[in-house]
C-alpha cells in the first residue's frame, strides 16, 4: 500500500502522485508497488530491500550518486492475540521502519504497520510539514522514543500482575509469561541503543542537514532515548531477579515435596518389616507370636516415628 501526502497551509493532505514536498508512506508494498518504486520514482533497489527486510539492522546509507539517504531506525510493536483477552498475553517486539530522502520527498517503508506513522497521516501530530525533512524525521524520531516508554511502563505493570499470580499459584502460563517480558526488554534494549547510535549521528549533521531550530527537538530525542534505555535496563534487572527468586522457591518447593514423600515412605515401610519378621518360615517358633501383636506394634512405631519426624519439622 502506497499513500501520498502533502502539506497545505499547515493541513496534512492527501494527494494522488508524488511531487515535490511530498510524503510517501509505504506499508507492505506488492511487487508491482516495489516496481513502481524502483522503476518510476528511482529509488536504489537496495535502498529498497533493506527498507523491507524484517531482520535489518538499524543503520545509515547514502548514495552521493542519485542524492539518496537511507535511514533504518527500530519501532516498537505490541504483538496481541485478539482470541485471547488476558492482558497478561500481551507480547511486545520491534520492526525496521526505512526513512528516504530523495527528490525532495519523504519515503517511509515498513512491513508492518508503525503507529507513530498511523497518528501523523490521522493529524493527530501537531507541526508537521512533509517539506521540513529533518523535523518530520526527529518528530518521527520523538514519537517513537516515547511510545517505547509507554510501552515500557506497560510491562512493568505486567510483570507485577504476573508476580501477583505467580505468588498465588506457580503454573507454566505465568512463568512463561515473564520469560516473554524478559525477551520483549531484550528486544527493546537493543533497538534502543542502535537507535541512540543512529540519533547521534544525525546530530553530527553530517547525514542530513541540521538547523538551529531543530536543536532542541533532536535534544528532545536524545532525553527521551536515554531515558527508555534506563528504565529498559533497570525493568530487565528486575524481572531478571525475580525469575531467578521464583526459580528458587519453585526449587524449595520441590524439594518440600520430596522430603514428605521420603517421610511417608519411612513410615509406611514400618508395618512391612514387622509383618516380614513375623511372616518368616522358620523350624523355631517366633516368640510374642500372638495374632495381634504385629499390629499393636506397627501402630505404636509408626506414631513415635510420625512424632519424632514432626518435632524434627519434616513436614514443613
Amino acid at each position: 500500500m502506497i499513500e501520498i501526502y502533502k502539506t497545505f497551509d499547515n493541513k496534512l493532505l492527501k494527494i494522488e502522485k508524488p511531487e515535490e514536498g511530498c510524503w510517501l508512506n509505504v506499508l507492505s508494498p506488492t511487487e508491482e508497488e516495489k516496481n513502481y518504486l524502483i522503476n518510476d520514482l528511482g529509488i536504489l533497489p537496495e535502498f529498497v530491500k533493506s527498507a523491507l527486510d524484517e531482520e535489518e539492522s538499524p543503520h545509515i546509507d547514502f548514495d552521493d550518486d542519485v542524492i539518496q539517504r537511507l535511514i533504518v531506525v527500530d519501532f516498537p510493536v505490541l504483538n496481541s492475540n485478539e482470541n485471547n483477552k488476558d492482558i497478561t498475553a500481551l507480547q511486545y517486539t520491534t520492526s525496521p521502519v526505512a526513512y528516504i530522502t530523495y527528490n525532495n520527498m519523504i519515503i517511509t517503508m515498513s512491513n508492518k504497520e508503525c503507529l507513530e506513522l498511523t497518528d501523523i497521516k490521522n493529524g493527530l501530530v501537531k507541526g508537521i510539514n512533509t517539506a521540513l525533512r529533518t523535523r518530520f524525521f526527529l518528530t518521527l524520531m520523538l514519537r517513537m522514543s516515547q511510545r517505547y516508554l509507554a510501552y515500557l511502563r506497560q510491562i512493568d505493570k505486567l510483570s507485577s500482575l504476573t508476580e501477583q499470580k505467580l505468588h498465588q499459584s506457580m503454573e507454566n502460563r505465568e512463568l512463561i509469561q515473564m520469560l516473554g517480558l524478559e525477551k520483549s526488554l531484550v528486544y527493546f534494549s537493543t533497538s534502543l541503543k542502535t537507535d541512540e547510535i543512529i540519533v547521534n549521528k544525525i546530530m553530527r549533521g553530517k547525514v542530513i542537514k541540521l538547523f538551529d531550530e531543530d536543536q532542541d527537538l533532536i535534544d528532545d530525542v536524545l532525553i527521551e532515548l536515554h531515558q527508555a534505555i534506563e528504565m529498559c535496563n533497570i525493568y530487565s534487572n528486575i524481572l531478571s531477579g525475580t525469575m531467578d527468586a521464583f526459580a528458587s522457591v519453585i526449587s524449595n518447593n520441590l524439594n518440600i515435596v520430596m522430603k514428605i514423600l521420603t517421610v511417608i515412605t519411612i513410615i509406611m515401610s514400618i508395618p512391612n518389616i514387622i509383618f516380614s519378621f513375623y511372616g518368616m518360615n522358620t523350624n523355631e517358633p517366633i516368640p510374642f507370636s500372638f495374632w495381634w501383636l504385629p499390629l499393636i506394634l506397627s501402630v505404636i512405631v509408626c506414631i513415635i516415628v510420625f512424632f519424632v519426624f514432626k518435632k524434627k519439622k519434616m513436614f514443613q
